[in-house]
């Protein structure tokens, strides 16, 4: 377990950066030596400017760029309407420029407004630019303490369009932290929750300005948890790669959470315009809150332009005290520092620098010629997102004809073996590349699967592990190449590129080095010395328990040393491919398919940063060999036909290695299938099943002596 500085008040930075506090009088007093305030009106009306306040150090809100759109909304049963919008501004906004919705909102003036969009609550400020060619339902839940409920959430800054992000939250927390909303009705009514953010914010910062989560989540060291992987996110990470993606509120343990440091622009920004709800601000409504905001915005001047939702605010910043002189003694002691380090005579490299050697070797293997890299861009066409209902489920890559391979554990749990069907929609998309693709864009782009023809996920008699399946595309789609042309045999060693979506996100490629079977153990020992205080293991049993049991080193490291040894079989490498990317394409230093990317030995650091000992692939030479086996005793000639109609330079040594399979296992699906009428009816496939039958004629022996 490692060590937590807990950060203390009172140090050169909180003496210049504070909250606004208030004086017994209620008014508001600048920090000391800080004599800028905000704008006020004056008994006259007009507005006088803060003493020696410059005009460009006042943010004022600019109308923001805003194209025309449309969405629907519908009421309980009835028909929905469309409304258009021109304008930035909240959903509510645009909603209350219908007299419909005006109407509906004045008869359940004393309940909380919840609008649902794809099974999911967003707030009543959500940005109307997010809602595109959506249909929303509005409803009414009982708002807490009788209290009128609209409008809810905090004042934001202004920031460039295009930049906001959305991800969502379960509206039921883990152990301990289970109640999350401050209104009960809307926890009991909706399952999830979309908040939006902006990138370059906290999480924290985003789910306070949401305003329906209780204060507890904010006093309590709270995470966001991956619904699927559950992969954590503390509140203090940045938002910027949540988009999209699902999380549960857990709580990591009794410990208060880490304070925040004081240094960036948006915790600045926060100091001032968001300040700490009291617990009376718990079971204030929120459009009280709104009330007290716009009351304060009353004092605007008339006949100025539109403003955007954003409050004006200004940013000062100050010089720290006696930094020079501290600039100054610490420029002498480095300098000492370095001249002491020169002196000394170095016999030998020292154990850091020879790791800096392997590294750079390391590198310089992953670097790739300009062509091979615009070869593999051309070849990234055929590599696509599986999912599952709609949801990021893997990757994989398209074949040959219209047949994607991708991982068996992707859609294992979707596989009904009695009736040989998928028992949910599945689809792939090959050109998921960007966040800024809204999910109707990527919907209407997606490839149907209409069956899993073939796969495997279990182990062989010899204790080998299978893990392909191989799914069929609806015939009327429009389709990439196949990657089958471009196969090949596993190289030893050298760099590898892997194409696919890590993380459930867009399409991304990792140049990598192969960790040849010599090299496995040393692997296994460095991550075992970077983690001497132990490591979080991605593993069934340690997820369900939250104590110190989580922290294992030797046993796992061991346990993974082992398991590579034993399945010597696979591909090994390095990448930072992780979840969502099983079923990708691993490629050689030419540009050939040599493996189809797994899985790895993962785990987290004692700090919750996501790792993995080595990863590893399948080779795509045996996976071919079990499909081609498959098809045959499956009676799947179709299949086989859109197979032998792909040529590829490796395919007679292909035919090779699956004759000898057949020989070693007696496979007589092989050999009957010759008398089959629709074979001997193709060219191609009865060329195919008769090699099948050929039997290589003996070598006499040599019985002459000398």
């Amino acid at each position: 377990m490692g060590f937590k500085l807990k950060a203390k008040n009172g140090g050169p930075m909180d003496k210049f950066v504070k909250k606004m506090t208030g004086d017994q009088n209620g008014e508001s007093t600048p920090p000391p030596k800080l004599q800028a305030k905000k704008m006020t009106g004056n008994q006259n009306g007009d507005r006088s400017q803060p003493p020696k306040l410059q005009a460009d150090k006042l943010q004022v809100k600019e109308v923001e760029p805003h194209g025309t759109h449309s969405f629907d909304w519908c009421w309980s049963d009835k028909k929905p309407t469309t409304i258009t919008c021109d304008k930035a501004g909240t959903v509510e906004d645009v909603l209350k420029r219908s007299s419909q919705f005006r109407e509906i909102a004045e008869k359940n003036k004393n309940k909380e407004l919840v609008i649902i969009r794809d099974g999911r609550a967003i707030s009543s400020h959500f940005p109307c630019r997010l809602i595109k060619k959506k249909r929303l339902t509005v409803r009414y839940v009982k708002a807490k303490d009788k209290a009128v409920a609209s409008g809810s959430g905090l004042p934001q800054r202004k920031r460039p369009s295009g930049e906001l992000v959305r991800f969502h939250v379960l509206t039921k927390g883990g152990k301990k932290v289970m109640k999350l909303m401050r209104n009960p009705a809307l926890q009991k009514e909706i399952q999830e929750i979309t908040v939006y953010a902006y990138k370059g914010e906290k999480v924290k910062q985003a789910l306070r300005r949401d305003g329906r989560f209780l204060k507890t989540i904010f006093t309590k060291n709270c995470a966001l948890s991956h619904k699927s992987t559950e992969v954590n996110t503390e509140m203090s990470n940045l938002v910027d790669d949540l988009d999209g993606k699902t999380f549960k509120i857990i709580l990591l343990n009794q410990s208060s959470p880490p304070e925040s440091q004081p240094g960036s622009l948006d915790d600045a920004y926060m100091v001032q315009n968001e300040s700490p709800r009291s617990d009376s601000d718990e079971n204030r409504d929120p459009q009280q809150q709104s009330i007290t905001t716009e009351s304060m915005n009353d004092n605007k001047p008339k006949g100025k332009p539109e403003l955007n939702d954003v409050v004006a605010t200004f940013k000062i910043i100050h010089e720290i005290p006696n930094s020079k002189t501290l600039r100054c003694n610490l420029s002498s002691k480095f300098k000492d520092v370095v001249n002491s380090m020169k002196n000394q005579r170095v016999s030998k490299r020292s154990r850091i620098q020879n790791l800096f050697h392997v590294e750079y070797g390391k590198n310089a293997l992953t670097c790739n010629e300009v062509k091979t890299m615009k070869k593999l861009m051309q070849l990234s066409g055929s590599v696509c997102q599986v999912r599952i209902n709609g949801r990021p489920g893997g990757s994989g890559f398209l074949l040959f004809d219209k047949f994607v391979l991708t991982n068996g554990h992707v859609v294992k749990d979707i596989y009904n073996e009695s009736t040989g069907q998928l028992v949910q929609r599945v689809t792939v998309h090959f050109s998921f590349e960007s966040l800024d693709q809204m999910e109707g864009e990527q919907e209407s782009g997606a490839n149907v699967v209409e069956e899993m023809v073939g796969g495997q996920y279990c182990r062989d008699v010899s204790g080998h592990m299978h893990d392909w399946a191989l799914l069929r595309l609806r015939a009327d789609q429009t389709l990439p190449d196949g990657l089958l042309p471009h196969f090949g045999f596993l190289p030893q060693s050298g760099g590898i590129c892997i194409i696919g979506h890590p993380d459930e996100g867009v399409k991304r490629i990792d140049p990598c080095v192969i960790v040849p079977s010599d090299k496995h153990s040393q692997t296994v020992e460095r991550h075992y010395h970077e983690n001497p205080g132990g490591v979080l293991v991605e593993n069934s049993y340690y997820s369900e328990s939250q104590e110190t049991i989580q922290m294992v080193t030797r046993n796992f490291f061991g346990n993974v040393a082992e398991s590579v040894k034993h399945n010597r079989q696979v591909l090994t490498y390095e990448t930072c491919f992780y979840f969502g990317s099983s079923g990708s394409p691993v490629f050689d230093k030419y540009c050939h398919v040599v493996a189809m990317h797994t899985g790895g030995y993962h785990y987290h650091s004692p700090r919750g940063e996501p790792n993995s000992v080595i990863e590893y692939g399948h080779p795509l030479f045996i996976i071919m060999e079990q499909i081609i086996v498959q098809m045959v005793e499956r009676g799947r000639l179709d299949v086989l036909k859109a197979y032998l109609a792909c040529d590829y330079d490796q395919h007679q040594n292909m035919m090779t290695n699956v004759k000898k399979l057949v020989e070693s296992r007696n496979l007589t699906a092989f050999k009957n299938a010759v008398n089959n009428s629709a074979v001997a009816g193709d060219e191609k496939l009865k060329t195919f099943f008769e090699f099948f039958c050929q039997t290589e004629d003996p070598v006499p022996m040599d019985t002459n002596s000398n």
